[in-house]
């Protein structure tokens, strides 16, 4: 069976019960290997999905303003090294001892920082959260005490949030500006920012039944809280984790750009390895600058990246084969870590 029927095969069994609509993309070696737009953008209105639909991309934000930081790391302008004080003075958060973290940009990058999802209601995780200024919203991070010493743990959380900050200080601008200059503009992801370019385009979210269930107002799925008119509000503040909408299409652009000649060799090489030694994570995938690193097989491939966004995304960068996935749905949990995203991985690396 083909990787095209295989493909298939997986997003039928899966629309209507699980997904209500997504896009998904396959290239190999940068050729087209699949592009199908399945299912409803807005089930209630009966508007199919389409290749250009635009989707709030949740933590599909973090590889671009991680990209961002790379590619300025290539230029001079920035240090694995340097200290976020360097640049923030004010953040100066805690570890659990009292004592002021030292927190490196290479932290923020792999997400050893010592910064996790806390601080509910107390500022913006780029979900939902309080409409406050951008400095503000980072000054009430560095507020709340680290979970460990910088570099000795990992722990998923703000910090590419801070990242951001460290960019757009750097830049003297906002976080848009400096995305804008280096990554999106370069790179032609016309429809990738904080905002949405076309609301008509603008998928309507869903989160998990049977059968999915529209998303309205703010909503609390699992323990996250969601805000779905939030990609709307000019007043909340920019985050680099999770504040961004865009296309399927402009996301593959990224991946590709990152897989090719967009860093140097060098920083390409380190930002697809493993730059948290044996440090524990729950997956027991190791992690990069862009996302986990698979170590163990199975539907993802042995040192493929991978990661998603919980508005219902999900990706893959094997450099073996050159093969790179996206997929973009409009209903979380299932197609951000969901059984889905295993599915179509099976699809695309399973034998002829």
């Amino acid at each position: 069976m083909t990787v095209q029927k295989r493909l298939d095969g997986a997003i039928e069994a899966t629309l209507g019960a699980r997904i209500v609509g997504c896009v998904v993309l396959v290239q190999r070696g940068g050729a087209a290997v699949y592009a199908r737009a399945a299912g409803l953008a807005d089930r209630e209105a009966g508007r199919g999905m389409a290749q250009d639909a635009i989707f709030r991309l949740a933590s599909v934000t973090k590889p671009i303003v991680a990209a961002c930081a790379l590619r300025m790391v290539d230029l001079g302008l920035l240090g694995l090294d340097d200290p976020v004080t360097r640049y923030l003075p004010y953040f100066r958060p805690v570890t659990p001892d009292g004592r002021e973290g030292v927190i490196l940009v290479r932290h923020l990058l792999n997400h050893t920082s010592g910064l996790g999802y806390g601080g509910v209601g107390l500022y913006s995780r780029g979900l939902s959260g309080p409409l406050m200024g951008f400095d503000d919203n980072l000054r009430a991070m560095g507020q709340e005490p680290l979970l460990f010493a910088p570099g000795t743990a990992w722990e998923y959380g703000v910090s590419i949030d801070v990242l951001g900050g460290v960019l757009a200080a750097i830049n003297g601008s906002d976080l848009a500006g400096v995305v804008a200059r280096y990554v999106t503009g370069p790179l032609g992801m016309a429809d990738t920012r904080f905002g949405v370019s076309d609301a008509a385009r603008l998928a309507v979210p869903y989160c998990d039944g049977p059968p999915p269930k529209r998303m309205e107002g703010e909503m609390t799925v699992g323990d996250t809280p969601f805000s779905v008119g939030r990609i709307f509000e000019p007043r909340a503040p920019q985050s680099g984790g999770a504040g961004m909408a865009g296309t399927a299409g402009d996301v593959m652009r990224l991946l590709e750009a990152l897989r090719g000649n967009f860093l140097s060799p060098r920083l390409r090489d380190a930002a697809m390895g493993n730059q948290i030694g044996g440090l524990a994570r729950q997956d027991g995938k190791r992690f990069g600058y862009l996302g986990a690193i698979s170590v163990k097989g199975g539907a993802i491939p042995v040192g493929a990246v991978d990661w998603g966004g919980a508005w219902g995304h999900n990706w893959i960068v094997d450099p073996a084969t050159g093969t790179v996935i996206v997929v973009c749905t409009n209903t979380l949990f299932e197609g951000c870590n969901g059984p889905f995203r295993e599915e179509v991985a099976s699809a695309v690396f399973g034998a002829p």
